[in-house]
């Protein structure tokens, strides 16, 4: 039973880093993720939990993602590196990031249980590129080379540049934010082709800034960080539905 079905907090799990990292007296590998996602997720109503990459299970990932959603209200599939590119079947580019093969795997095998099961799914930045994956999808690899150059959607380091969305009316995107937002963003690579989602956001110079899947279900991608900001609405639209 869910904690939602059982009258509680709905619990929204997080995917999640494993990095290096040092804290204390420890420098050993970690699973981590920015804090602003479980303070969005507690904003919204819901209760955050973690997902560390399960690499070691092996053969059993579907197994392990499929209990794992089977005890969530709702999923978030976060930030972070760029998707392996033979995914979608390219080849890496010059700037692609080398590949997390053990996260691709695992977040993919949450989303294949999170549709299977129908669970509200929201993805971020790199959630929303591997959920378009996931569908059978395509990605640009370096979006300075589609806008002249421009480095607006990822200034370097840890900055956030700064974008304008027009979102189309009558979305579900749009029923959680509007018809417009101002937001956070940072990455280097774009959504290309989304089989099975809809496109219903783009930035002032063209790049996808957001899908979602036709009918029902609450299952929406966006390209930028909601998490950074004082906004909460897309994570208490994704909360709610998972209530």
């Amino acid at each position: 039973m869910t904690a939602a079905a059982a009258g509680g907090q709905p619990l929204v799990g997080l995917s999640c880093y494993r990095e290096p990292a040092r804290w204390g007296v420890w420098d050993t590998a970690a699973d981590l993720l920015p804090t602003d996602y479980a303070d969005m997720v507690v904003r919204g109503g819901g209760l955050p939990v973690l997902l560390p990459a399960a690499d070691r299970l092996a053969g059993a990932l579907a197994t392990a993602a499929a209990a794992a959603v089977n005890r969530l209200d709702a999923l978030v599939i976060t930030g972070g590196a760029d998707v392996d590119p033979t995914r979608y079947g390219a080849a890496a580019g010059p700037l692609t990031d080398p590949p997390r093969t053990d996260r691709d795997a695992w977040e993919l095998a949450l989303i294949a249980a999170a549709d299977a099961a129908g669970l509200p799914l929201l993805g971020v930045c790199r959630g929303m590129q591997l959920m378009a994956v996931a569908g059978g999808g395509t990605l640009h690899q370096h979006v300075p080379e589609l806008l002249r150059g421009s480095t607006v959607h990822s200034p370097g380091g840890d900055r956030y540049g700064s974008v304008e969305i027009a979102v189309q009316a009558g979305s579900a995107v749009a029923a959680a934010v509007g018809d417009g937002v101002r937001a956070a963003c940072h990455h280097h690579q774009a959504v290309a082709t989304h089989p099975g989602f809809t496109a219903v956001a783009r930035s002032a110079d063209g790049v996808l800034e957001a899908i979602e899947r036709p009918g029902g279900r609450f299952c929406i991608a966006v390209q930028w960080h909601p998490e950074t900001g004082r906004d909460a609405r897309l994570f208490q639209a994704l909360v709610d539905a998972g209530r």
